[in-house]
């Protein structure tokens, strides 16, 4: 059986069963590292992708629910030459530590600018606090979120 998906702006097909979960057929199909497995429920962020923009896991999520939808990976936010915002400050404000987490974070951050360009800290928090990450990195991550909006406000073509 294959199933057509869109991942990044891209038709792909793949050959794993509709129950598999999006992650399995993200990581190992389509070789795409940035999305991590970590608890495998749903809970931690690791494996956060957008679903026609929003945020969603992607370990818990079947490729049936995902037919017909636009799949983006944090491989799919920008690119080395033109990162996304969230992307840029993150490597400029050294927001990362082991990396394990910030895909998923990078996603949830980028997110809520598209939702709401010119987030407080209260919001950024928020958006973030479904995300588990040991390093604590925390501030510098909500840190490098506040540039990003910044940046994303005064340079139009940022995003």
């Amino acid at each position: 059986m294959s199933l057509a998906l869109n991942v990044n702006g891209r038709t792909c097909t793949v050959s794993s069963d509709a129950d598999t979960p999006l992650l399995t057929v993200l990581r190992d199909e389509l070789q795409l590292a940035g999305p991590k497995y970590g608890c495998g429920q749903g809970e931690c962020g690791a494996c956060m992708v957008w679903i026609d923009g929003q945020p969603q896991t992607a370990c818990n999520l079947p490729l049936w629910a995902v037919q017909g939808r636009a799949v983006t990976t944090v491989e799919g936010l920008g690119t080395a030459e033109r990162p996304h915002p969230v992307q840029a400050a993150f490597i400029a404000g050294n927001a990362a530590q082991c990396g394990y987490c910030v895909a998923g974070i990078v996603m949830s951050a980028a997110a809520l600018l598209n939702d709401n360009p010119a987030p407080d800290r209260v919001a950024i928090v928020q958006a973030l606090d479904q995300h588990l990450c040991r390093c604590g990195a925390h501030n510098r991550m909500i840190r490098a979120v506040q540039s990003a909006a910044t940046a994303a406000s005064t340079d139009p073509k940022a995003t």
